[in-house]
């Protein structure tokens, strides 16, 4: 169930049957050809479809996250991690208000994954509180469904070229894209990363078929939901 079509007392009653809730992690970055929020599309609707069949409330995406190595490409916009970390503190304290004591953060962006060091020190001041993150698009059964279908693949590739990340009237590249030098890339600043990558596309092609995505899709909702219900403490 989506929060933006709630109300305060549908969630204070549903906080009193279920104390999880869901919170879809996003940003605004360079995806080669795709929607620059793409990371923040996916996020939100994978933890959507997952959380359906659940009954949990997803509250609305938090679209923005750090992503400071993509700076030099327009329409990136990073926060700080001392900005990012405050707001996550502010949000997780609505969550608790609101008797949420089970929370999944559905990341959709590596570069927000640091954030998790603040969730774990914050639990220590909540301890009647959990918090998850999942990676999505990293976990073991997605990461394993895409290598079946072709190893050469990473961010802003054919991997996030889902129908709902295309942008009308853009076409793809009919080509792959060979590796980059990765260490080279890691030691440089965002005006270098974006000469040593050029469109952003990190490897392999830039499209494959949607009855090979939407497969990889429901493979990445199941492992999702699988995060929602197992393993809490």
């Amino acid at each position: 169930m989506r929060v933006a079509e709630m109300n305060w007392m549908q969630i204070e009653a549903q906080a009193g049957l279920d104390d999880r809730c869901i919170l879809p992690l996003g940003c605004v970055e360079q995806h080669a050809y795709l929607s620059l929020a793409t990371d923040a599309i996916l996020a939100e609707k994978v933890a959507h479809d997952a959380a359906t069949p659940l009954n949990l409330p997803v509250f609305p995406v938090l679209a923005y996250g750090m992503t400071p190595g993509f700076a030099a490409y327009p329409g990136t916009v990073s926060l700080r991690m001392s900005t990012y970390i405050a707001v996550m503190e502010d949000m997780l304290e609505g969550f608790y208000r609101s008797g949420f004591r089970r929370i999944v953060l559905v990341n959709g962006h590596g570069g927000n994954a640091p954030v998790m060091t603040f969730c774990t020190e914050w639990m220590g001041s909540r301890p009647d509180a959990s918090v998850k993150l999942h990676n999505w698009w990293a976990g073991p059964r997605f990461q394993a469904a895409v290598k079946a279908v072709d190893p050469a693949a990473s961010h802003a590739s054919w991997m996030e070229n889902f129908p709902w990340t295309r942008l009308e009237g853009v076409a793809m590249p009919d080509t792959a894209k060979p590796p980059f030098n990765a260490a080279l890339y890691q030691a440089a600043n965002p005006a270098k990363k974006r000469e040593i990558l050029g469109d952003g596309n990190f490897l392999g092609r830039y499209e494959r078929s949607d009855n090979e995505m939407l497969s990889l899709w429901q493979v990445g909702v199941e492992e999702t939901r699988a995060a929602m219900t197992e393993d809490w403490p």
